[in-house]
C-alpha cells in the first residue's frame, strides 16, 4: 500500500522498503515505472537481495510497480526537489524510455538504482543512502 500520495504522477521518485535498503525507480505512468535490476542474478527486482549489492552490471527494466513492489511499502518521495530543479516530465519519461532494456554499470557506491532514477529527473545522480 502506498504511504503518502496513493497516485503517483509522471517523474516521481518511488522509493521502496526493502530489508536492509531501499529500492528506487522513476514512475512513468499507467501503472508502469523504469529501474535497474541487477543482471548477475537474473532475478526479477521483486527478488532482488542484499547480496546483488556486490553486482557490477545492472539492467533498465520498465516493469509495473505493482511488480516491483511485491508486498513492500512504498511511497512516492521527490525529496531532492528541496535542493535540485527537475527537468521537465516529459524530458525526464523521453530520457528514462532512451535506458529500457541496456545494460548499465552498476556500483552500491557511486551508481545504485537511486543514482540512476535521480540521474533522469534532475540530471545528476545523487543518492543518501550510501
Amino acid at each position: 500500500m502506498a504511504e503518502g500520495r496513493s497516485h503517483p504522477q509522471p517523474g516521481d521518485l518511488i522509493e521502496i522498503d526493502r530489508p536492509g535498503y531501499q529500492h528506487w525507480a522513476l514512475y512513468v505512468g499507467d501503472g508502469y515505472v523504469i529501474n535497474v535490476t541487477p543482471v548477475d542474478e537474473g532475478a526479477p527486482s521483486l527478488s532482488v537481495s542484499t547480496t546483488s549489492i556486490f553486482t557490477r552490471k545492472a539492467k533498465v527494466k520498465k516493469q509495473l510497480l505493482k511488480v516491483v513492489v511485491g508486498n513492500h511499502k512504498w511511497r512516492v518521495n521527490n525529496k531532492y526537489d528541496r535542493s535540485r530543479t527537475p527537468r521537465p516530465v516529459e524530458e525526464i519519461i523521453w530520457h528514462a524510455e532512451q535506458w529500457i532494456d541496456e545494460e548499465v554499470p552498476y556500483d552500491v557506491l557511486n551508481r545504485n538504482c537511486e543514482h540512476f532514477v535521480t540521474m533522469l529527473r534532475y540530471g545528476e545522480g545523487v543518492s543518501e543512502q550510501v
